[in-house]
């Protein structure tokens, strides 16, 4: 390996890393942050801890400040509002192709999603929680035969991923969506696209209609 390849693997490392720390609410909106902090706490020199703040400063994840340097961006809701339609317009083409053609493969792998999440929820484990959430929409868009669909709703669940955090506290909420992932499941097993298209706007619509309570109860990590 070159030292330019060593350096930008190093720089992709500490960004997915920051990305992580970010979309996890470990590093809070409105918290500042420095090239020899990045540096220390992911253990890099400064340069990769630079190119990582440009490459999140692009995706509005955080914000560069002329002088002052970086702050980790707030919520933003428009753009949390714009993610959220057009992850649903994608992901609801996703389940209806689903119905038309599923690999017997990635079905038995969403049913190992489900098993996992329910372990995760009965032990409390949000980080695993969320870990499989991602693999189970992940494996929909594999299994339908569309893996490019996800790529691009996982950039746009950045905007969308801090506050699915902050509503995962809530009483409840984890069973509820595990339910809600088993009748997406049981409708694309029936072959039925209005059904398999209804769950998924249903399980896609509960975030936005939390978002004012977590917005009364975060105003500082709110735009």
């Amino acid at each position: 390996m070159t030292v330019k390849s060593a350096s930008e693997s190093m720089a992709h490392k500490v960004e997915r890393q920051l990305r992580g720390d970010i979309l996890t609410l470990v590093l809070q909106p409105g918290a500042r942050i420095s090239e020899q902090e990045i540096g220390e706490r992911y253990g890099s020199s400064r340069q990769p801890g630079r190119e990582a703040l440009i490459a999140l400063a692009k995706s509005r994840l955080v914000e560069i400040l002329p002088q002052r340097g970086a702050v980790v961006a707030r919520i933003s809701v428009a753009k949390l509002m714009q993610a959220a339609f057009l992850r649903e317009t994608i992901e609801t083409a996703i389940v209806k192709a689903a119905c038309n053609a599923f690999h017997f493969h990635a079905r038995q792998r969403l049913d190992d999603c489900l098993k996992e999440q329910a372990r995760a929820a009965e032990g409390g484990n949000r980080a695993e929680f969320r870990r499989y959430d991602d693999l189970f929409h992940k494996t929909l868009a594999e299994g339908a035969g569309l893996p490019m669909a996800w790529a691009v709703v996982e950039d746009l669940k950045a905007h969308i991923d801090r506050a699915c955090c902050l509503s995962l506290h809530a009483p409840d909420t984890l069973s509820k969506l595990i339910d809600e992932h088993r009748a997406i499941v049981a409708a694309i097993d029936q072959r039925d696209e209005a059904a398999a298209r209804a769950a998924m706007t249903t399980h896609l619509s509960e975030l936005l209609h939390d978002l004012p309570r977590l917005e009364a109860e975060h105003p500082d990590l709110f735009e």
